[in-house]
Protein backbone atom coordinates (compact mmCIF):
# COMPACT_ATOMS: atom_id res chain seq x y z
CA UNK A 1 0.00 0.00 0.00
CA UNK A 2 0.95 3.11 -1.07
CA UNK A 3 0.78 6.97 0.15
CA UNK A 4 -2.48 8.34 -0.02
CA UNK A 5 -3.70 11.46 -1.32
CA UNK A 6 -7.22 13.17 0.54
CA UNK A 7 -8.62 12.05 -2.95
CA UNK A 8 -8.19 8.35 -2.66
CA UNK A 9 -11.76 7.33 -1.84
CA UNK A 10 -12.97 9.40 -4.67
CA UNK A 11 -11.06 7.93 -6.87
CA UNK A 12 -12.48 4.57 -5.51
CA UNK A 13 -16.02 5.56 -6.06
CA UNK A 14 -15.58 6.61 -9.47
CA UNK A 15 -14.33 2.78 -10.41
CA UNK A 16 -10.49 4.62 -10.43
CA UNK A 17 -7.90 2.29 -11.99
CA UNK A 18 -5.47 2.95 -9.18
CA UNK A 19 -1.95 2.09 -9.64
CA UNK A 20 1.32 2.82 -7.88
CA UNK A 21 2.94 6.26 -9.06
CA UNK A 22 6.21 7.38 -7.43
CA UNK A 23 4.78 5.39 -4.04
CA UNK A 24 1.32 6.71 -4.20
CA UNK A 25 -1.84 5.00 -4.90
CA UNK A 26 -3.33 7.00 -8.00
CA UNK A 27 -5.87 7.05 -10.60
CA UNK A 28 -4.52 5.91 -13.89
CA UNK A 29 -7.89 6.05 -15.95
CA UNK A 30 -11.67 6.16 -14.60
CA UNK A 31 -12.42 3.76 -17.35
CA UNK A 32 -11.65 5.17 -20.73
CA UNK A 33 -7.68 7.67 -21.05
CA UNK A 34 -9.15 8.08 -24.73
CA UNK A 35 -12.40 9.86 -23.14
CA UNK A 36 -10.64 11.91 -20.70
CA UNK A 37 -7.77 12.95 -23.50
CA UNK A 38 -10.21 14.19 -25.61
CA UNK A 39 -12.27 15.99 -22.92
CA UNK A 40 -8.81 17.99 -21.75
CA UNK A 41 -8.87 18.88 -25.43
CA UNK A 42 -12.44 19.91 -26.16
CA UNK A 43 -13.85 20.94 -22.82
CA UNK A 44 -11.90 20.54 -19.50
CA UNK A 45 -10.55 17.69 -17.52
CA UNK A 46 -9.75 17.61 -13.50
CA UNK A 47 -6.49 15.80 -11.96
CA UNK A 48 -5.73 15.01 -8.57
CA UNK A 49 -1.81 16.13 -8.58
CA UNK A 50 -1.98 16.26 -4.60
CA UNK A 51 1.31 13.78 -4.87
CA UNK A 52 3.27 16.44 -6.12
CA UNK A 53 5.45 18.12 -3.34
CA UNK A 54 4.71 21.62 -1.89
CA UNK A 55 7.94 23.25 -0.34
CA UNK A 56 7.63 27.05 1.36
CA UNK A 57 10.80 28.81 1.20
CA UNK A 58 10.97 31.86 3.88
CA UNK A 59 12.91 34.15 5.53
CA UNK A 60 15.05 37.41 4.99
CA UNK A 61 17.47 35.43 2.65
CA UNK A 62 15.06 33.36 0.96
CA UNK A 63 15.71 35.43 -2.47
CA UNK A 64 19.57 34.97 -2.09
CA UNK A 65 19.22 31.24 -1.37
CA UNK A 66 16.78 30.79 -4.54
CA UNK A 67 19.04 32.89 -6.84
CA UNK A 68 22.13 30.30 -5.74
CA UNK A 69 19.54 27.05 -5.56
CA UNK A 70 17.95 27.81 -8.98
CA UNK A 71 19.41 27.75 -12.62
CA UNK A 72 16.45 30.35 -13.31
CA UNK A 73 16.25 33.88 -11.23
CA UNK A 74 13.51 34.62 -8.59
CA UNK A 75 15.02 38.42 -8.89
CA UNK A 76 13.24 38.45 -12.59
CA UNK A 77 10.04 37.86 -9.95
CA UNK A 78 8.72 41.34 -8.74
CA UNK A 79 5.26 41.16 -7.88
CA UNK A 80 3.55 38.85 -5.49
CA UNK A 81 1.62 35.61 -7.41
CA UNK A 82 4.08 35.55 -10.23
CA UNK A 83 5.18 32.32 -11.59
CA UNK A 84 8.52 30.67 -12.95
CA UNK A 85 9.56 27.76 -14.39
CA UNK A 86 12.77 26.47 -13.55
CA UNK A 87 15.56 23.42 -12.91
CA UNK A 88 17.26 22.21 -9.72
CA UNK A 89 20.87 21.24 -10.42
CA UNK A 90 23.80 19.27 -9.39
CA UNK A 91 27.56 20.56 -9.49
CA UNK A 92 28.09 19.03 -12.86
CA UNK A 93 24.68 20.56 -14.71
CA UNK A 94 22.59 17.40 -14.14
CA UNK A 95 19.00 17.63 -13.68
CA UNK A 96 17.96 16.92 -10.31
CA UNK A 97 14.32 17.89 -10.30
CA UNK A 98 12.16 20.40 -12.81
CA UNK A 99 9.96 23.22 -10.82
CA UNK A 100 7.66 26.13 -10.51
CA UNK A 101 8.59 28.54 -8.06
CA UNK A 102 5.47 31.21 -7.13
CA UNK A 103 7.06 34.33 -5.04
CA UNK A 104 4.36 34.64 -2.22
CA UNK A 105 6.28 37.96 -0.94
CA UNK A 106 9.62 39.64 -0.91
CA UNK A 107 10.93 36.58 1.39
CA UNK A 108 8.69 33.97 0.81
CA UNK A 109 8.37 31.61 -1.87
CA UNK A 110 6.56 28.28 -2.85
CA UNK A 111 8.20 25.44 -4.92
CA UNK A 112 6.42 22.69 -6.89
CA UNK A 113 8.29 19.67 -6.64
CA UNK A 114 7.76 16.28 -8.67
CA UNK A 115 6.42 13.24 -6.84
CA UNK A 116 9.06 10.90 -7.17
CA UNK A 117 11.62 13.65 -6.77
CA UNK A 118 10.01 15.59 -3.53
CA UNK A 119 12.21 13.57 -0.72
CA UNK A 120 15.56 14.21 -2.37
CA UNK A 121 14.59 17.74 -2.96
CA UNK A 122 13.59 18.63 0.53
CA UNK A 123 16.72 16.90 1.29
CA UNK A 124 19.40 18.80 -1.49
CA UNK A 125 17.08 22.19 -0.25
CA UNK A 126 17.79 21.71 3.36
CA UNK A 127 21.28 20.67 2.82
CA UNK A 128 21.87 24.13 0.86
CA UNK A 129 20.14 26.49 3.07
CA UNK A 130 22.17 25.56 6.02
CA UNK A 131 24.49 28.84 5.47
CA UNK A 132 21.29 31.02 5.11
CA UNK A 133 18.51 32.40 7.09
CA UNK A 134 15.68 30.60 5.76
CA UNK A 135 13.06 27.99 6.86
CA UNK A 136 11.92 25.15 4.35
CA UNK A 137 8.61 24.08 5.32
CA UNK A 138 7.32 20.82 3.22
CA UNK A 139 3.15 21.27 3.13
CA UNK A 140 1.78 18.35 3.95
CA UNK A 141 -1.25 20.01 4.84
CA UNK A 142 -2.01 20.54 1.59
CA UNK A 143 -3.80 19.07 -1.29
CA UNK A 144 -3.77 20.56 -4.87
CA UNK A 145 -6.17 19.82 -8.17
CA UNK A 146 -5.61 20.76 -11.51
CA UNK A 147 -8.62 21.62 -13.92
CA UNK A 148 -7.35 21.59 -17.32
CA UNK A 149 -9.26 22.68 -20.41
CA UNK A 150 -10.47 25.25 -22.76
CA UNK A 151 -13.37 25.22 -20.19
CA UNK A 152 -11.44 25.72 -17.41
CA UNK A 153 -11.84 29.09 -16.62
CA UNK A 154 -15.93 28.91 -16.94
CA UNK A 155 -16.19 25.79 -14.53
CA UNK A 156 -13.73 27.41 -12.44
CA UNK A 157 -16.42 30.19 -11.63
CA UNK A 158 -19.28 28.05 -11.98
CA UNK A 159 -18.42 25.79 -9.23
CA UNK A 160 -16.20 27.78 -6.85
CA UNK A 161 -17.25 31.37 -7.10
CA UNK A 162 -18.13 32.30 -3.48
CA UNK A 163 -14.49 30.77 -2.65
CA UNK A 164 -13.28 33.25 -5.82
CA UNK A 165 -13.71 36.90 -3.86
CA UNK A 166 -16.14 38.02 -6.50
CA UNK A 167 -12.98 37.69 -8.83
CA UNK A 168 -12.81 34.95 -12.10
CA UNK A 169 -9.51 33.60 -10.74
CA UNK A 170 -5.64 34.77 -12.11
CA UNK A 171 -6.36 36.22 -15.61
CA UNK A 172 -2.09 36.23 -16.70
CA UNK A 173 -0.17 32.79 -17.59
CA UNK A 174 2.08 31.86 -14.85
CA UNK A 175 0.60 33.67 -12.00
CA UNK A 176 -1.57 33.45 -9.29
CA UNK A 177 -3.76 35.04 -6.53
CA UNK A 178 -3.88 33.77 -3.10
CA UNK A 179 -7.68 33.91 -1.78
CA UNK A 180 -7.03 33.15 2.17
CA UNK A 181 -6.79 29.24 2.17
CA UNK A 182 -7.17 28.65 -1.46
CA UNK A 183 -4.10 29.49 -3.78
CA UNK A 184 -5.19 29.31 -7.54
CA UNK A 185 -2.56 29.47 -10.37
CA UNK A 186 -3.03 30.33 -14.00
CA UNK A 187 -0.53 26.85 -14.82
CA UNK A 188 -0.58 23.21 -16.19
CA UNK A 189 1.06 20.30 -17.53
CA UNK A 190 -1.46 19.83 -20.37
CA UNK A 191 -0.77 22.64 -23.22
CA UNK A 192 -3.87 23.77 -22.29
CA UNK A 193 -5.84 26.96 -20.83
CA UNK A 194 -6.05 25.96 -16.90
CA UNK A 195 -5.63 26.32 -13.25
CA UNK A 196 -3.72 24.29 -10.43
CA UNK A 197 -5.57 24.54 -7.02
CA UNK A 198 -3.79 24.40 -3.89
CA UNK A 199 -5.65 24.12 -0.67
CA UNK A 200 -5.80 22.74 2.63
CA UNK A 201 -5.86 19.11 2.35
CA UNK A 202 -9.33 18.81 4.38
CA UNK A 203 -11.42 21.24 1.60
CA UNK A 204 -9.78 19.20 -1.05
CA UNK A 205 -13.07 16.64 -1.45
CA UNK A 206 -15.60 19.52 -1.48
CA UNK A 207 -13.74 21.40 -4.28
CA UNK A 208 -13.63 18.10 -6.38
CA UNK A 209 -17.07 17.21 -5.92
CA UNK A 210 -18.25 20.79 -7.14
CA UNK A 211 -16.41 21.01 -10.07
CA UNK A 212 -17.27 17.24 -11.20
CA UNK A 213 -20.68 18.69 -10.21
CA UNK A 214 -20.51 21.65 -12.62
CA UNK A 215 -19.86 18.90 -15.48
CA UNK A 216 -15.75 18.67 -15.47
CA UNK A 217 -14.36 15.19 -16.41
CA UNK A 218 -11.74 13.38 -14.06
CA UNK A 219 -8.64 12.43 -15.22
CA UNK A 220 -5.86 10.46 -14.81
CA UNK A 221 -1.92 10.10 -15.27
CA UNK A 222 -2.62 8.09 -18.66
CA UNK A 223 -4.43 11.04 -20.20
CA UNK A 224 -2.15 13.42 -18.51
CA UNK A 225 0.61 11.82 -20.16
CA UNK A 226 -0.43 12.08 -23.17
CA UNK A 227 -1.68 15.66 -23.10
CA UNK A 228 2.11 16.49 -21.97
CA UNK A 229 3.76 14.78 -24.72
CA UNK A 230 1.29 16.49 -27.50
CA UNK A 231 2.23 19.50 -25.89
CA UNK A 232 5.67 18.94 -25.74
CA UNK A 233 6.20 19.20 -22.30
CA UNK A 234 9.34 17.13 -20.26
CA UNK A 235 8.60 14.59 -17.79
CA UNK A 236 11.44 13.88 -15.15
CA UNK A 237 12.83 10.66 -15.13
CA UNK A 238 12.04 10.34 -19.24
CA UNK A 239 13.67 13.40 -20.70
CA UNK A 240 15.39 14.84 -18.03
CA UNK A 241 17.68 13.32 -14.79
CA UNK A 242 20.81 13.84 -13.09
CA UNK A 243 22.63 12.77 -16.05
CA UNK A 244 20.97 15.04 -18.71
CA UNK A 245 21.21 19.09 -18.10
CA UNK A 246 19.17 21.56 -19.37
CA UNK A 247 20.78 22.00 -22.59
CA UNK A 248 20.03 18.33 -23.50
CA UNK A 249 16.97 18.64 -22.70
CA UNK A 250 15.28 21.49 -24.81
CA UNK A 251 14.72 23.60 -21.75
CA UNK A 252 17.77 25.95 -21.88
CA UNK A 253 15.34 28.94 -21.83
CA UNK A 254 14.77 28.35 -18.10
CA UNK A 255 18.62 29.32 -17.55
CA UNK A 256 18.88 33.11 -16.60
CA UNK A 257 22.95 33.81 -17.40
CA UNK A 258 22.94 37.14 -16.87
CA UNK A 259 24.25 38.65 -12.92
CA UNK A 260 23.23 35.36 -11.82
CA UNK A 261 25.66 32.15 -10.37
CA UNK A 262 23.76 29.53 -9.31
CA UNK A 263 25.00 25.79 -8.57
CA UNK A 264 25.89 23.78 -12.18
CA UNK A 265 26.39 27.27 -13.54
CA UNK A 266 30.11 26.50 -14.39
CA UNK A 267 29.68 23.06 -15.88
CA UNK A 268 26.79 24.46 -18.21
CA UNK A 269 29.24 26.86 -19.26
CA UNK A 270 31.82 24.18 -20.52
CA UNK A 271 28.99 22.02 -22.30
CA UNK A 272 27.50 25.42 -24.21
CA UNK A 273 30.45 25.19 -26.32
CA UNK A 274 30.68 20.99 -27.16
CA UNK A 275 26.89 20.28 -26.91
CA UNK A 276 26.33 16.79 -28.39
CA UNK A 277 22.88 15.78 -27.92
CA UNK A 278 19.71 17.55 -27.91
CA UNK A 279 15.85 17.18 -27.57
CA UNK A 280 13.51 16.75 -30.58
CA UNK A 281 10.23 15.71 -31.79
CA UNK A 282 9.03 12.69 -33.90
CA UNK A 283 6.16 12.17 -35.46
CA UNK A 284 5.92 8.42 -37.40
CA UNK A 285 4.76 8.19 -41.07
CA UNK A 286 4.15 4.41 -40.85
CA UNK A 287 1.35 2.86 -38.49
CA UNK A 288 3.31 2.16 -35.12
CA UNK A 289 3.48 3.64 -31.42
CA UNK A 290 7.03 4.78 -30.56
CA UNK A 291 8.42 4.11 -27.05
CA UNK A 292 10.37 4.33 -24.41
CA UNK A 293 14.40 3.75 -25.10
CA UNK A 294 13.73 2.50 -28.67
CA UNK A 295 16.20 3.86 -30.89
CA UNK A 296 16.62 6.35 -33.80
CA UNK A 297 18.71 5.69 -36.85
CA UNK A 298 19.66 7.66 -40.21
CA UNK A 299 17.48 6.22 -43.29
CA UNK A 300 20.49 5.08 -45.29
CA UNK A 301 20.40 1.90 -45.45
CA UNK A 302 23.25 0.91 -46.78
CA UNK A 303 25.08 2.87 -44.31
CA UNK A 304 22.77 3.15 -41.17
CA UNK A 305 24.36 5.06 -38.31
CA UNK A 306 22.12 5.15 -34.75
CA UNK A 307 21.84 9.25 -34.15
CA UNK A 308 19.34 9.38 -30.84
CA UNK A 309 16.95 7.56 -28.50
CA UNK A 310 13.06 8.08 -27.39
CA UNK A 311 12.60 8.92 -24.06
CA UNK A 312 8.76 9.19 -24.31
CA UNK A 313 6.54 8.06 -27.05
CA UNK A 314 3.22 7.46 -27.59
CA UNK A 315 0.12 7.23 -29.71
CA UNK A 316 -1.66 10.54 -30.10
CA UNK A 317 -5.20 10.78 -29.37
CA UNK A 318 -5.37 14.38 -31.35
CA UNK A 319 -3.20 13.91 -34.33
CA UNK A 320 -3.98 9.82 -34.06
CA UNK A 321 -0.33 8.70 -34.95
CA UNK A 322 2.71 8.05 -32.96
CA UNK A 323 4.70 10.54 -31.94
CA UNK A 324 7.44 10.80 -29.57
CA UNK A 325 10.24 13.15 -27.86
CA UNK A 326 13.90 12.48 -28.40
CA UNK A 327 17.60 13.26 -27.46
CA UNK A 328 19.25 13.00 -30.40
CA UNK A 329 22.50 13.97 -32.19
CA UNK A 330 22.69 18.08 -32.67
CA UNK A 331 23.48 16.79 -36.51
CA UNK A 332 19.88 16.23 -37.14
CA UNK A 333 17.58 19.08 -37.30
CA UNK A 334 13.89 19.83 -37.60
CA UNK A 335 12.42 18.60 -41.24
CA UNK A 336 14.75 15.45 -41.36
CA UNK A 337 13.47 11.85 -41.65
CA UNK A 338 14.79 9.05 -39.54
CA UNK A 339 13.91 6.10 -38.46
CA UNK A 340 12.68 3.95 -35.02
CA UNK A 341 12.99 0.53 -34.21
CA UNK A 342 10.11 -0.46 -33.21
CA UNK A 343 10.13 -4.08 -32.12
CA UNK A 344 12.43 -4.65 -35.12
CA UNK A 345 11.01 -2.81 -37.98
CA UNK A 346 12.49 0.38 -38.74
CA UNK A 347 9.64 3.02 -38.93
CA UNK A 348 9.81 6.21 -41.17
CA UNK A 349 9.61 9.06 -38.84
CA UNK A 350 9.48 13.62 -39.43
CA UNK A 351 11.70 14.99 -37.14
CA UNK A 352 10.25 18.19 -35.93
CA UNK A 353 10.51 20.88 -32.94
CA UNK A 354 7.86 20.60 -30.41
CA UNK A 355 4.89 20.98 -29.95
CA UNK A 356 3.02 18.39 -31.25
CA UNK A 357 -0.37 20.70 -31.38
CA UNK A 358 -0.93 24.38 -31.55
CA UNK A 359 -0.85 26.00 -28.45
CA UNK A 360 -4.04 27.60 -27.31
CA UNK A 361 -5.08 31.23 -26.86
CA UNK A 362 -6.35 31.88 -22.83
CA UNK A 363 -9.59 32.59 -21.98
CA UNK A 364 -9.80 35.52 -19.87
Amino acid sequence: MGYRTPLFERHVALHGMMVDFAGWDMPLNYGSQMREHHAVRRQCGLFDVSHMGTIDVTGADAQPFLRQLLANDVARLTQNGQAQYTVLLNEQGGILDDLIVYRLTKSSFRIIANAGCRSKDLYWIRQQAERFAVVITERTDLAMLALQGPESAAALTTALSDWLSGTSGPSVPFTAIDYGPLFIARTGYTGEDGFELILPAEQAAVAWDRLLAAGVCPAGLAARDTLRLEAGLNLYGSEMDETVTPLESGIAWCIAWDDHDFIGRTALQQQRSQLQWQRLGLVLQQRGVPRHHQKVYTTDLSNQREVGIITSGSYSPTLEQGIALARLAVAIVPGDEVTVDVRGKHLLARVIRPPFIARPKRAV
